[in-house]
């Protein structure tokens, strides 16, 4: 039997995303969410008009989605309630948020130097994304929610995660993402069973 209930926020399952920009002082900020969601080479972003990386990516144009596996939980840990946003908005404070310029340092996660954009990868996150703004969509007016559309310039993996006959693809049995699952860590568990879209999308599909 269903019944019909009312949650406080509707986070069924996305991958955990580690977005990297630039301040207004040329520092790297760093923060951690999950609502992201791919179509070929884009990506939409939502967040809070309210934070520092929305007004770094709308100054900056650009950013770096870097994907953590399970491992860097702890990394992630530490991220949390930080904000880059000083003074602190209201609406985070009242949430137990905190200033911190230095995300990379509290985090103990490594700047890597990025090749089409400003904003640096972050070394252990096994996939970054470098990615640059393409438009603002309001969402859910009149909150502060903004859907942020980017285009994804570089892809880099570890190579570990790549099939080895074929380079340019992931190998999905390898690659273990952080998942937000109503605001709870999660990870994949083994495979259910074959896909008949994996053929289609796979190393031997016709192109």
């Amino acid at each position: 039997m269903h019944i019909e209930i009312e949650p406080k926020i509707l986070y069924f399952g996305s991958s955990v995303v580690l977005i990297s920009t630039i301040n207004e002082d040329g520092t790297p900020n760093l923060a951690p969410m999950s609502s992201a969601w791919w179509l070929n080479r884009s990506c939409m972003l939502g967040l809070s008009s309210k934070s520092q990386t929305v007004l770094n990516m709308i100054r900056e144009g650009e950013c770096v989605l870097n994907l953590p596996s399970i491992d860097l939980i702890p990394a992630i840990e530490r991220l949390t309630l930080l904000t880059g946003r000083n003074p602190v908005p209201e609406s985070k404070a009242a949430r137990g948020y905190r200033f911190e310029p230095d995300k990379f340092g509290v985090s103990g996660l490594t700047p890597l130097p990025s090749r089409a954009v400003r904003a640096p990868r972050v070394r252990q996150c096994p996939v970054h994304l470098e990615a640059k703004l393409v438009k603002v969509h309001p969402f859910e007016e009149p909150s502060s929610l903004v859907a942020l559309e980017v285009h994804i310039e570089k892809i880099h993996v570890e190579q570990a995660l790549t099939m080895e006959d074929h380079p340019n693809y992931v190998d999905p049995s390898q690659w273990n993402p952080m998942i937000m699952n109503f605001c709870e860590y999660f990870g994949l568990g083994d495979q259910l069973s074959a896909s008949r879209l994996a053929p289609v999308f796979g190393p031997g599909a016709a192109r």
